[in-house]
């Protein structure tokens, strides 16, 4: 993990699903905050990190359990304040002289009501200007008997210790989650948290660039630095964000496989080497994906040969690049705290468009990996202040394999042509409307079928295609969007007049789960 010098926050993870919501929360007041399991902080750890405040995030185990997850004690002894959620509202009354019993009929789920017993904690401004805080509660077990020093702010029906505090020692426990959308006033209660452990707000998109380029100047040298430039926000930011720090030694390989949107390769080609002056090499190699991918329909064939040709493709014209000693990677910070999960597990799956995964042990590379401090939203914060363009920071997401995943069963060169005017006429309207931005991602699939319709006075036999849009936050879950019945009839009829080869359009209300975001 890179050595960040701005004001830290150390976040000790027992598991939660969701305590990378507390570090959004934590991002979002512009203080820099790393996620940790507790598995690897130790008193060592806790030295080197030198955190100003520490949270305890909630989890799944209960601590009555033998070998049930702890904080450090050193964490009890730093002298910084800390705050203990849920799980973390446990650990810290067992290990600091407090009791902890089974449910028993106090256990609390979803939507719940804290009242105040002493609102002057300063941890509580703003809280309880109606007389109560609705907050999100999940929890089984319940403190019992509060540690020595410990008094009572707050308490719901099933939780009469629901807000505690020992004020003297900066010592704040909840038995609720002030991380989640449910807690409207968690922002709040994060803001007061912080600025008792005297955050100054130093962590600014400003403040990490200038950082990151002396950093990559200092790792890098005089050597050189390849880039998998795959089109998509991670992977731009980061090529420019390297630019920036060491100019010509960066050269980027954008492989174009012929499975992009319409006109989205000359505008990547376009932005890089007009508007950034980047070294850029554009690997067309439309033919070689469409030739390998002809009479394929199994979805899985379809991924499995774009991910092998786009590594073969982008080997071949890294190795023309003498010197190169590096490989740029638009890693982000989810990825890093996945691979080194609660649980200890493997690292997950990288999405699709990350295909340059593998690649630096097998060319004897190492890795420049800029980004993998920030979130998704940091990274568009990062390109604003690079200078990128609105409307490139603001896409929505595209899949690695690009329209061959939107095109069910065989693609073909007809096919693909039709879907790329179809998308384009489809994303026109969303933004003629306003509604890009309310939208997580919407495209066309075109469906492996041929449906009946009368033009004018004559027959069509054409194909069908279906519109996709959802909302979302992470892509984990999804929901569609509630287009109008206006927008849509507006848009079929669009699409069925100007684009030659499709009669039919229909809308896909499907959620995920049950269903994916992509078709295949």
């Amino acid at each position: 993990m890179t050595q960040i010098s701005h004001q830290r926050l150390l976040i000790i993870d027992f598991g939660s699903q969701v305590t990378q919501l507390i570090a959004r929360r934590l991002r979002e007041l512009n203080v820099y905050c790393e996620i940790h399991p507790y598995q690897n902080v130790d008193a060592a750890f806790l030295t080197g990190f030198a955190p100003q405040a520490v949270v305890l995030s909630g989890g799944p185990a209960s601590v009555l359990d033998d070998g049930s997850p702890r904080a450090p004690d050193a964490v009890f002894t730093l002298g910084v304040p800390v705050l203990g959620i849920c799980y973390g509202q446990q650990v810290m009354m067992t290990q600091l002289g407090g009791q902890v019993e089974r449910g028993n009929g106090t256990a609390e789920f979803g939507r719940a009501y804290v009242t105040p017993e002493d609102a002057s904690l300063p941890l509580l401004d703003g809280w309880f200007s109606e007389g109560r805080e609705q907050v999100w509660m999940s929890h089984g077990d319940h403190v019992s008997e509060l540690a020595p020093g410990f008094e009572v702010f707050g308490t719901s029906p099933n939780a009469p210790f629901a807000i505690t505090a020992d004020p003297d020692r900066h010592f704040y426990a909840v038995q609720f989650h002030p991380e989640v959308h449910h807690t409207p006033g968690g922002k709040q209660f994060y803001a007061n948290f912080v600025k008792l452990a005297g955050f100054t707000g130093d962590w600014t998109m400003g403040a990490y660039r200038e950082q990151m380029i002396e950093e990559i100047r200092e790792q890098v040298g005089e050597k050189k630095v390849i880039c998998g430039l795959s089109g998509g926000v991670d992977s731009s930011v980061a090529a420019i964000l390297i630019h920036e720090a060491i100019g010509d030694q960066l050269t980027c390989v954008f492989v174009d496989h012929g499975l992009l949107r319409k006109n989205e390769a000359d505008e990547v080609v376009s932005m890089f080497r007009d508007h950034y002056n980047i070294q850029l090499i554009h690997a067309d190699e439309e033919d070689l994906f469409l030739n390998a991918l002809e009479g394929v329909s199994d979805p899985e064939v379809k991924r499995k040969t774009i991910g092998k040709l786009f590594i073969d493709v982008f080997q071949k014209h890294a190795d023309s690049i003498d010197g190169a000693e590096f490989l740029a990677q638009g890693t982000l910070y989810p990825d890093v705290i996945e691979s080194v999960s609660f649980s200890g597990g493997p690292s997950v799956t990288i999405k699709s468009h990350h295909n340059v995964g593998g690649l630096p042990e097998k060319m004897g590379l190492k890795l420049v990996e800029p980004l993998r401090e920030l979130f998704k939203d940091e990274v568009r914060a990062l390109g604003h202040e690079l200078g990128l363009p609105d409307h490139f920071i603001g896409r929505h997401p595209f899949p690695g394999p690009g329209l061959a995943i939107r095109c069910p069963g065989e693609i073909t060169r007809d096919k693909l042509a039709i879907l790329r005017e179809a998308d384009a006429v489809y994303l026109d309207q969303i933004r003629k409307h306003g509604l890009y931005d309310e939208i997580w991602q919407a495209f066309v699939a075109i469906l492996p079928v041929r449906t009946v319709g009368v033009m004018g006075d004559g027959r069509t036999y054409d194909y069908a295609c279906a519109l996709r849009a959802v909302t979302s936050v992470d892509g984990m879950t999804a929901d569609y969007y509630p287009f109008s019945h206006e927008f849509l009839g507006e848009t079929a009829t669009r699409i069925i007049n100007e684009v030659p080869g499709i009669n039919r359009v229909t809308y896909d209300i499907t959620s995920k789960p049950p269903g994916t975001i992509e078709w295949e």
